[in-house]
């Protein structure tokens, strides 16, 4: 969570009239990196963490999952297209901090309604610019994600031992829930879209979603019902949905105990299931598998992921740093007795499971993130994978009963 040094919050003069004070970044280790304010000043905490996209910065400022995290960019140059309303992936920016070498002295964009840093000084998101982020990176590849803080303004003129302890203080990403502080307060609907052929209505559990996801469940065909993170399983059968859809969204899965036990008691009744990201790290432990926390975590939208029933190398957008454990080869008896499970997708960087597919009941989930919101397309694919699953059972469904009516007569 970021907080700031004046009572009344952080100052939100326009972009152009703030000074370019000193800044600094503060890892966990002792690393210390002096450059210059840029967004908000004051002092943030999180856990500081590299995104490896060339472009689509304003999604990975407004993406949910990134809540809590410090994200530092690897490519030089940010800010150049500016900002708009469009391209929002949801109401505000979330990152804990913003951290990158070169940000874009103008806007220079058709679509920029206002720049970069304007957005950052009005969401209080404080950043730091003008240090060397190649080796921040790899400072981070070397000894994974860490505590950090970015510490401008006043803050700044703190002590170095206690910037350090401040930093080490804070708590630790792994055993966070963070889906609390992101997901819709209220549910919400969106429905089909009107020229397409409707499948039926969804569940979404809202974990972090982004907009782009709706929006594309919606271009397929479902009306969607997106619903706070803490909905009950008696909630969701109240609505009866067609399918229930978990989300992208930040913290460890392992302190989602309560949403894990909701999605076990949907799969017992049938309703067919699609996730993403976390959603994927979900129904791993739905599944009674464990997960484990990454290095440093795979961020941005170059991740090279092997679709196993194909052999198609997909290029993903991704951001997770937690993964599910199993085994990458093989069907494997679901230890809560869902029946026969397999890693459909696996990234050809490291081997992390990408993807999972239930071979006994309708469900699958990749780790990685369909709508492309920034990123390549090569994964939109699913969305009319589960929308085939939805339809074929509701034909089989529809069939069974036609049959039972005959027998009865």
């Amino acid at each position: 969570m970021t907080t700031h040094t004046a009572a009344t919050g952080v100052t939100a003069p326009p972009a152009s009239a703030i000074p370019a004070g000193q800044a600094v970044l503060v890892l966990e280790d002792g690393s210390r990196y002096v450059g210059r304010a840029y967004g908000a000043t004051g002092r943030t905490l999180g856990e500081a963490v590299f995104s490896t996209g060339m472009t689509g910065y304003q999604e990975t400022l407004t993406d949910p999952s990134y809540a809590g995290q410090i994200v530092l960019m690897t490519t030089p140059h940010v800010g150049n297209t500016g900002a708009n309303d469009t391209d929002m992936e949801s109401r505000k920016i979330w990152v804990s901090g913003f951290v990158v070498r070169d940000p874009a002295r103008r806007v220079s964009n058709f679509r920029a309604e206002r720049s970069l840093d304007e957005d950052l000084v009005n969401d209080g998101v404080v950043g730091i610019s003008g240090i060397d982020t190649r080796a921040v990176t790899r400072r981070i590849r070397s000894a994974g994600a860490m505590r950090a803080g970015v510490f401008s303004g006043a803050d700044f003129a703190l002590g170095e031992d206690e910037q350090l302890a401040l930093v080490r203080e804070q708590d630790a990403m792994a055993g966070k829930n963070l889906s609390a502080e992101v997901t819709t307060p209220e549910r919400y609907d969106v429905p089909a879209k009107a020229d397409v052929a409707r499948v039926g209505s969804i569940a979404v559990l809202d974990l972090g979603i982004k907009r782009a996801t709706v929006q594309y469940l919606s271009d397929h065909g479902f009306d969607v019902i997106v619903l706070p993170a803490a909905t009950t399983v008696e909630e969701i059968r109240a609505i009866g949905p067609d399918a229930l859809f978990y989300s992208n969204g930040p913290g460890d899965p392992a302190a989602s105990d309560a949403q894990v036990e909701l999605l076990r008691e949907l799969l017992r009744d049938g309703v067919p299931y699609f996730g993403i990201c976390f959603g994927n790290q979900l129904l791993g432990r739905a599944l009674g598998f464990d997960t484990y926390k990454l290095p440093f975590g795979h961020r941005g939208i170059n991740q090279p992921v092997l679709d196993k029933r194909t052999g198609r190398v997909e290029i993903t957008a991704q951001n997770h740093g937690f993964a599910v454990d199993a085994p990458l080869e093989g069907e494997i008896d679901s230890p809560q007795g869902f029946g026969r499970v397999q890693v459909s997708h696996y990234s050809l960087n490291d081997q992390v499971v990408e993807g999972l597919e239930c071979l006994d009941i309708p469900a699958f989930s990749v780790q990685y993130h369909p709508e492309a919101a920034a990123g390549p397309h090569d994964a939109f694919y699913l969305f009319d994978r589960f929308r085939q699953l939805v339809t074929d059972l509701a034909s089989a469904s529809n069939t069974a009963h036609g049959e039972t009516a005959k027998e009865t007569h």
